[in-house]
């Protein structure tokens, strides 16, 4: 990538702050490839192993390179801090910016794009693309009362992320935990006790709440593996939206306390916002909730109410919880932590994949080079968050209006 400009020339370029940095997917060990050898096919034994690295997957650096350097000014920060960026926002160098390219870390620095540091942007800013799927950390109504357009990276982080909620699902329905904790202490299944049976996910019923790219994803893994799947959205999907199977298998559509209180299985998948915050709480999870489900989250921690959930665990009323998510990452509820027969626990690793970070990245920078390049195309091709669809259909007629005035 071009290196990044302190202090870029006036040239009417626009200009482009990026927040955190690109290339996560590269941070990976090499994946080393089998050489084939047909000679050496006789016995294992004899089999050669290459030690040399697979290639490494495509550079979203050079992604940049190739899409953003030729059109814009790309600055970093000097900040170290939410205080001083602030104050930088106010400097000659970030007056004149045109987009905002942020990375979920990136709040390490800067803290939310809340009421206050919106309204410290310049006038000029016209994005702020969010490199994550969820963008609670972001105010968007008071990004859409300056006419600042959000983004972020809906479908890239669908696969993984359902991989990732079955991967809890399955641990989940049988009892792996345990005895997963067990063999690395040195003891077999679970000394002196093994865990209870588990349960086969056939024949079983998934909750999704929130049946959107990543709980549709998963309604139909989980429907291939024999599991019935109900759902509860805002507003009911179509026929064919509620396929979820290959032989025609549906969906079935439920309210929200119906769908808990039958659900053997109830996956959150929700955005978080003042609506979903505690979504989950005391009266949904110690008395709606099916006796003995398990809960599974790989949405946003605040969308359930960790206290509730403890409560309910030793309780038994929840059978067992799979979380990928909290409250206060990256702390983690002690009675969470204690709950070893009955929490399968992962620090946040839901989209953990070369694949999926090198997507997030490239759809994210396809949003600042559309902002950037600017007409009716520019801004079409746009994933904007639904909130703004209103600001967003404006942007684009008066993007036309203006190609049509030329």
């Amino acid at each position: 990538m071009a290196e990044r400009e302190d202090d870029p020339p006036v040239d009417g370029k626009p200009r482009v702050l990026l927040l955190g940095e690109l290339d996560h997917h590269i941070n990976v060990q090499p994946i080393h490839l089998e050489e084939k050898n047909p000679a050496h096919n006789a016995h294992p034994s004899t089999q050669h192993h290459s030690n040399t690295p697979s290639l490494p997957p495509p550079s979203s650096t050079q992604f940049w390179h190739d899409h953003i350097d030729p059109i814009a000014h790309t600055l970093k920060p000097h900040s170290t801090d939410r205080r001083t960026f602030l104050r930088e926002l106010q400097s000659p160098r970030l007056t004149n910016l045109h987009a905002i390219y942020r990375t979920f870390s990136s709040a390490t620095l800067t803290g939310p794009i809340d009421a206050d540091l919106t309204a410290a942007l310049p006038s000029s800013l016209q994005l702020i693309a969010h490199n994550g799927a969820g963008y609670d950390q972001l105010h968007v109504p008071s990004l859409t009362s300056r006419g600042i357009l959000a983004t972020n990276t809906p479908g890239a982080v669908d696969d993984s992320t359902a991989d990732t909620a079955l991967f809890l699902l399955l641990g989940c329905l049988r009892n792996f935990n345990t005895s997963m904790a067990a063999l690395r202490r040195g003891e077999w299944r679970g000394a002196p006790e093994p865990p209870a049976l588990g349960h086969d996910p056939r024949g079983k019923l998934l909750g999704v709440l929130g049946m959107g790219g990543i709980g549709g994803n998963l309604a139909r893994k989980c429907t291939a593996l024999g599991m019935r799947v109900a759902y509860h959205n805002r507003r009911r999907l179509s026929g064919e939206e509620e396929e979820v199977g290959p032989r025609g298998e549906r969906a079935v559509y439920m309210g929200f306390e119906e769908l808990l209180g039958c659900c053997d299985v109830l996956s959150v998948h929700v955005p978080l916002g003042e609506k979903t915050r505690h979504l989950l709480s005391y009266r949904e999870l110690g008395e709606c909730l099916k006796p003995g489900a398990i809960v599974i989250n790989t949405a946003r921690g605040a969308v359930v109410d960790e206290e509730a959930l403890v409560q309910a665990l030793e309780s038994g009323r929840v059978g067992a919880a799979g979380l990928d998510v909290y409250e206060r990452e990256p702390q983690v509820h002690e009675g969470l932590r204690k709950e070893e027969a009955r929490c399968l626990l992962l620090p946040h690793m839901g989209t953990w994949t070369v694949e999926t970070q090198k997507a997030m990245e490239e759809v994210c920078i396809g949003n600042v080079e559309g902002v950037v390049k600017g007409g009716k195309e520019g801004f079409r091709g746009l994933t904007v968050v639904p909130e703004q669809r209103e600001l967003w259909e404006r942007k684009i007629k008066e993007a036309e209006e203006g190609e049509g005035g030329k």
